[in-house]
């Protein structure tokens, strides 16, 4: 592993597959153009609409983010994890799937979401992914690179489950995405702690890309895309605009925080 730019980008994903597919390739060059090696998208970054609808249009969904993967990681020589899309499983269910790709459009490593985000907030949202999303039955993988680290996957939602970041730490992951839509009424209390607890608790980076804004109706998203080091500094923040958040991922300052507070290894209970 080697030093490295890692991009988390923030966008504001609509019910328009092609309109999200065109902001997310402008943030993707914007990335790149600053240096980034690795890039993160949100989960929804292809479509964020009504659930009738993302079934409805599923198939195509799946079909044109995989191909828009594959041809922006060789486009633009970067490794990208795509946060989240719908990939069917029957007429009715999608999985909530994350996929990363190498600069050669490779597909290294797939993840359908486990924890479904099934909440009745007080701002008047009501969210029931299990309607439409069938949970994965397989804990995340850690997927490791010569040059990019050991890279744990995981989606949104699975950010308040400890124990799945425990699992991708024991595996040997030095790098946890956390891509996601998360609520802006959730977010402004819970996002950054969260992502900093991750940090701290498993001495990993945490690249976190994130909607932000409003992408239909009564849906708002919080924003703070961000990347955290290992004792949970925050390095970079994209704020509530569209954006990237670009920061270094050291090798050096990961083996220094595992040496200096080597929790992991002072594990008792397994």
């Amino acid at each position: 592993m080697k030093s490295y730019l890692a991009a988390a980008i923030q966008m504001t994903s609509v019910p328009n597959l092609e309109k999200n597919l065109a902001q997310a390739e402008e943030l993707i060059d914007l990335a790149a153009r600053r240096g980034a090696e690795l890039v993160g998208l949100p989960e929804n970054f292809s479509f964020l609409g009504e659930e009738s609808d993302k079934i409805a249009q599923a198939e195509t969904i799946a079909k044109a983010s995989v191909a828009f993967l594959k041809t922006m990681a060789q486009r633009y020589q970067v490794t990208i994890l795509g946060g989240g899309f719908p990939v069917p499983v029957n007429g009715k269910q999608v999985y909530n799937t994350a996929l990363l790709v190498d600069a050669s459009g490779t597909e290294l490593a797939r993840y359908h979401k486990v924890h479904l985000f099934d909440v009745n907030l007080p701002d008047g949202n009501t969210y029931e992914e299990s309607s439409t999303v069938q949970a994965g039955t397989q804990l995340p993988p850690v997927y490791t690179s010569d040059t990019l680290g050991h890279l744990g996957l995981s989606v949104c939602y699975d950010v308040r489950f400890p124990e799945l970041y425990r699992h991708l730490s024991l595996n040997g992951a030095d790098l946890l995405f956390v891509p996601a839509a998360f609520t802006a009424y959730t977010g402004k209390d819970h996002w950054q702690v969260l992502l900093q607890a991750r940090a701290i608790e498993n001495t990993c980076y945490v690249l976190a890309p994130a909607q932000t804004g409003r992408h239909y109706g009564l849906r708002h998203s919080h924003g703070h895309a961000a990347i955290i080091d290992p004792w949970g500094t925050v390095l970079s923040d994209a704020g509530t605009k569209i954006g990237v958040a670009i920061a270094e991922i050291n090798p050096q300052r990961l083996e220094q925080v595992r040496s200096q507070m080597p929790s992991l290894k002072h594990r008792v209970f397994a």
